[in-house]
């Protein structure tokens, strides 16, 4: 990345003190307002990061799905993530959106043309944010990369990213921090209305390689949606594997990919060629799911759990039960807990975990 480019745009958001003590006084505020406390990172999840060996790749990328294979409770193949036994901790960069998170918890159905109680909540969100800060809560090094607008918005999701453990860099850019409003109903199921600002604007040249010094990378499927960030990540997946990292790529909105073109999107992921590959049922069948495109593929199926499809197995693994409140973020924390590592049913297991946690209050973020 050229020098002029780095100094123009390109920051690591644990930079200043100030965006320290903004953090300190943004967590301060949310305790007091939400008469809570914080909540710390669960200790046996922590301890379950350390527990890393090296998988195995190879053989056919194409195996069905839906094939017979061994059921839940069979000896799994080996981990997902390969980390050095010296290491102490998993190092997982994200990248992809940093946004602010509007979520509208409704007290009654919407009625056209007329006014409603809600209960509402704001903070840092964005799928890529969103993996890096449940990872870090669950014991990982987490960093996000992702380019941020220099509004205020930026500065105050930053500041919030960075009192969660959560390394922020990436470029930031004339214009406005993208948010996502979420609209909750009574069961807890949301509907999002997205505006990413400027974060498909991060183009490769406002890359640094340093940025990808981890164990995984995990793209976020918007990232690959729209240009110059679909080539930045395209970029960013090379230069991590060249450090010896693995990639994960979680698809993304179903609707997005219907828009931007299933047959399309999948010649995108053959490219990437990802180790593991998260999707919805919805996502799953939009792109094929008749065959696999990663030796692993985690199906997120919501209230029914996951299951995880290897080149070797099967396992469908009930979710872990908790009073769902949001649902906003489940997947993502979900995903976080995955690349922890481990066998692919404990991997699955602290996943399912850190998504009952998430689900059973308002937000996207431990």
């Amino acid at each position: 990345m050229p020098e002029s480019a780095r100094a123009d745009s390109g920051t690591c958001a644990n930079e200043s003190v100030v965006a320290v003590l903004v953090a300190d006084e943004l967590a301060e505020a949310r305790r007091a307002l939400e008469g809570g406390e914080a909540r710390e990172p669960d200790a046996a999840l922590a301890a379950a990061a350390r527990d890393l060996a090296a998988p195995a790749r190879g053989g056919d990328r194409r195996r069905g799905a839906d094939d017979p294979a061994d059921q839940e409770g069979a000896r799994t193949p080996a981990p997902v993530v390969a980390v050095h036994g010296t290491i102490v901790r998993v190092r997982i960069a994200t990248l992809g959106d940093l946004m602010l998170d509007v979520i509208v918890r409704l007290e009654e159905p919407l009625a056209a043309g007329d006014d409603v109680r809600a209960r509402t909540r704001t903070g840092a969100g964005g799928q890529a944010a969103n993996v890096a800060a449940w990872a870090a809560s669950l014991g990982a090094e987490a960093r996000c990369v992702a380019k941020r607008g220099s509004d205020a918005t930026g500065g105050l999701v930053a500041a919030q990213l960075a009192a969660l453990g959560v390394e922020l860099c990436g470029p930031v850019g004339d214009g406005t921090t993208g948010v996502v409003v979420s609209i909750v109903g009574a069961d807890g199921e949301r509907s999002m209305a997205s505006d990413r600002g400027v974060a498909p604007s991060f183009a490769p040249d406002e890359l640094d390689e340093a940025w990808l010094d981890c164990d995984v990378l995990h793209v976020s499927g918007y990232a690959l949606l729209r240009e110059p960030i679909a080539a930045t990540a395209r970029l960013a997946a090379r230069l991590a594997r060249a450090r010896g990292a693995r990639v994960s790529v979680d698809v993304a909105a179903w609707t997005e990919i219907r828009s931007y073109g299933p047959v399309r999107f999948r010649e995108l992921l053959d490219e990437l060629a990802p180790d593991v590959l998260f999707a919805t049922e919805a996502e799953w069948e939009m792109l094929g799911g008749a065959y696999l495109t990663a030796p692993v593929g985690v199906i997120k199926r919501g209230p029914r759990g996951c299951t995880v499809v290897s080149e070797e197995a099967r396992l469908d693994l009930a979710p872990v039960e908790a009073e769902v409140v949001d649902t906003t973020g489940a997947g993502d924390a979900l995903a976080a807990g995955f690349l922890l590592g481990g066998s692919l049913e404990e991997a699955a297991r602290r996943g399912l975990e850190a998504a009952a946690r998430c689900v059973a209050t308002v937000g996207s973020m431990p």
